[in-house]
């Protein structure tokens, strides 16, 4: 779609609308005479408002949306840019609803953390049914979509109200599968394609933990969570799991760790020699993800594990004890329907895990779910399978706690934690809502140090691909250097109180 720009250069916000609104369109931007199909955007600021109108252009009629603010809203660049952005978004998405195209899920909302925007009305003092309200009427969320945020938002308080300024969590990634799953385009390699790289890609994870390490010690940094993610880590052999987590617990002072978790999603990767490591280590909290309990949708993503060896897998689970489970679900899968979704929901439901995570599909670019075209379910289907979740789920005892939004997802809707009360995993809460920072090692690691102040965060990447992560892991030590001068900055401004 060609894009005409006028008196703004807001790029970047025009095309996160236009993926939502119109995700088989890609912006041109080519200058000159406007002409022909296009989209017109302007800003303009009076004395009193600042005003954005967005006209479309079709062969046969012109659709216009336009919002404005007052001029007083404009409170220095930070601000001008967030309250520019939104009038430009909301703008187009008037102008694209008049057009007839269909309303998303979540409104105007374009960003990852739906959460972060209820919770800043809730920051400003406001009672929760004023700042619903406000999140509907400048949105234009449902009342649905906009309770579950509320609902997700309220944990997210209680999390932060227990943080300290020097509390962090720890991610450790890693990269390895037993297979690639078709809707899969996480940095992982399977297995069976890079065995040989699983013992040097460990030697200099370790490294990297070590540096991490002292960074921590020497800024008197507190580890309240541990996450290891991936890829599947159980992909490692309880040897080599037994030597990572002993190095965490030589390096770290892990006297103050609420949680401990590690993703053993894959079933055919679970052994009751692996999880008495991991529980002999303090690891409290397991994934045992399933992503359908459907056969033929098993096989259809590439999964080679059936529905019943992600129930013995779980048997192992609680005979070990000591875990609290978690188990996803994804809404949206090939071969999938409404009905076989709620089939597997009861089976999850009878199996009784701590927590559920319900997943929408997100076509990455990347996945063998995309590059073939695979036939999906409409976005109608997904949000009943959706729907049908969240009653479910409610009415068996759980509660939704964190929720984040993707690019590329089906129907445009969300991924929603579900836990029975108390078992809510605060790791997600804080890298979801930022309320901490989190120290990433491994392969892809993202390191992502965080002021609680309001000041500006920092992202630290680590190599995406095992390989490239050995070769360079020297330069990824020597980054870590990084975490000390953040903190020390938030220290001279006076925002870390050393006492």
């Amino acid at each position: 779609m060609r894009i005409d720009l006028i008196g703004h250069e807001y790029k970047y916000a025009v095309e996160q609308m236009l993926l939502t609104l119109y995700p088989e369109e890609r912006p041109q931007y080519p200058g000159g005479k406007p002409e022909g199909e296009r989209m017109e955007l302007r800003l303009h600021r009076a004395a009193k408002r600042v005003t954005a109108n967005c006209a479309i252009y079709r062969k046969d009629a012109v659709h216009r949306g336009r919002a404005s603010a007052p001029v007083e809203a404009l409170r220095g660049k930070l601000e001008t840019d967030r309250v520019c952005q939104r009038l430009l978004k909301n703008a187009m998405y008037r102008a694209a609803l008049r057009e007839g195209r269909r309303r998303p899920a979540w409104g105007a909302l374009t960003g990852v953390r739906p959460g972060k925007l209820m919770g800043t009305l809730l920051h400003e003092g406001l009672a929760e049914r004023e700042a619903l309200r406000r999140f509907m009427e400048e949105y234009d969320v449902s009342p649905e979509r906009a309770a579950l945020c509320l609902d997700t938002s309220r944990e997210t308080l209680r999390a932060e109200a227990l943080l300290e300024e020097r509390d962090v969590c720890l991610y450790v990634g890693i990269p390895f599968c037993p297979t690639r799953c078709a809707y899969c385009s996480f940095v992982s390699q399977s297995v069976e394609k890079s065995m040989k790289l699983m013992e040097p890609f460990l030697e200099a994870l370790l490294r990297e933990l070590r540096a991490v390490a002292a960074q921590v010690r020497a800024l008197g940094l507190r580890v309240i969570s541990i996450y290891m993610g991936g890829g599947t880590p159980t992909t490692l052999t309880a040897p080599m799991l037994e030597r990572l987590c002993a190095a965490l617990a030589e390096e770290f002072d892990l006297g103050a760790l609420r949680e401990y978790t590690v993703e053993a999603g894959r079933p055919d990767t679970i052994t009751e020699e692996k999880l008495r490591v991991l529980r002999h280590r303090g690891v409290d909290r397991v994934s045992v993800n399933p992503q359908s309990m459907s056969d033929a949708v098993l096989e259809t993503i590439g999964r080679k594990h059936s529905a019943a060896d992600i129930e013995r897998a779980l048997e192992l689970v609680r005979g070990v004890g000591g875990f609290a489970v978690n188990m996803d679900l994804i809404a949206g899968l090939p071969a999938d329907s409404v009905e076989s979704f709620a089939a597997s929901l009861e089976r999850v439901l009878a199996l009784a895990p701590e927590n559920i995570t319900v997943h929408t599909l997100s076509l990455k670019k990347g996945s063998r779910i995309t590059l073939e075209g695979a036939a999906l379910p409409p976005p109608e289907a997904v949000g009943e399978m959706l729907d049908l979740a969240g009653e479910r789920l409610r009415a068996e005892g759980y509660a939704p706690y964190y929720l984040y939004r993707q690019k590329f997802m089906s129907g445009g809707f969300e991924n929603i934690g579900w836990a029975k009360p108390g078992t809510e995993n605060l790791y997600n809460v804080c890298i979801m809502e930022e309320l901490c920072s989190i120290l990433a090692m491994g392969a892809g690691g993202s390191t992502k140090l965080v002021r609680r102040d309001g000041g500006r965060n920092i992202r630290l990447m680590a190599p995406k691909y095992p390989l490239e992560y050995i070769q360079q892991i020297e330069t990824t030590c020597k980054e870590k250097q990084s975490i000390q001068e953040f903190y020390c900055a938030w220290k001279e401004k006076n925002a870390w109180h050393t006492n």
